[in-house]
């Protein structure tokens, strides 16, 4: 199922395999690149995967022996699996190319997301991704990461927002390579559950604020 606002398609693509994913982010990223589609934005969850973007350092990997799906986006290690909604956006970015704006744009979206939900969340001081802030529960935590690539003025990979995910699976990583903060979710903030399917229609309603420059 895909829905068109503003100019950009976003895809459902429900339940893919990373490496499926990861095919159609570049099938589509062509595409894109030499004018035969519009921008894009796939909508969806992964099966259990631990991915490890170009920073990450040995100490940050599982020390079990899971197995980490290396890739060419920016940023460290992070874990996707069900109860996540990972976002790949596909959009030309304009030119000249800013990536540190195309970052704010995406955490903006995300922030708005989270406060539709009575979450407030916002940006860490030299930390991409999306954290509620320190307090009484404790240190800052991060509800939503980003992680993205931009090739040929076209992005790549992009966000994932923590909706009623097992949060376990990050305790076997160094998240981000972060080791002085935690990870959340939505559902773990607002003592309610909060699915997948609750928060995709929310970002699809956002996802314009990726183009708004």
């Amino acid at each position: 199922m895909s829905v068109t606002t503003s100019g950009l398609t976003a895809v459902r693509a429900g339940l893919l395999d990373y490496q499926a994913a990861w095919d159609e982010q570049r099938r589509l990223h062509e595409a894109v690149v030499a004018g035969e589609q519009g921008d894009t934005v796939l909508l969806l969850e992964h099966p259990s995967v631990y991915t490890a973007g170009k920073r990450t350092e040995p100490w940050d990997r599982p020390m079990d022996g899971t197995p980490v799906v290396d890739v060419d986006r920016g940023g460290k290690i992070t874990w996707h699996g069900p109860g996540q909604l990972v976002g790949y956006p596909i959009v030309r970015l304009p030119d000249p190319v800013d990536v540190v704006a195309y970052v704010r744009r995406t955490e903006q979206l995300l922030i708005d997301v989270c406060a539709e939900f009575g979450l407030a969340a916002g940006r860490v001081e030299g930390r991409s991704g999306v954290w509620v802030p320190e307090d009484d529960r404790g240190p800052a935590r991060k509800v939503a990461a980003i992680g993205i690539r931009v090739a040929r003025g076209v992005t790549l990979h992009g966000f994932s927002i923590n909706c009623d995910c097992d949060l376990g699976f990050f305790d076997r990583i160094v998240p981000c390579g972060i080791r002085d903060a935690g990870v959340t979710s939505l559902t773990a903030e607002l003592g309610r559950p909060i699915t997948v399917a609750d928060v995709l229609p929310v970002v699809e309603r956002h996802l314009p604020t990726l183009t708004q420059v």
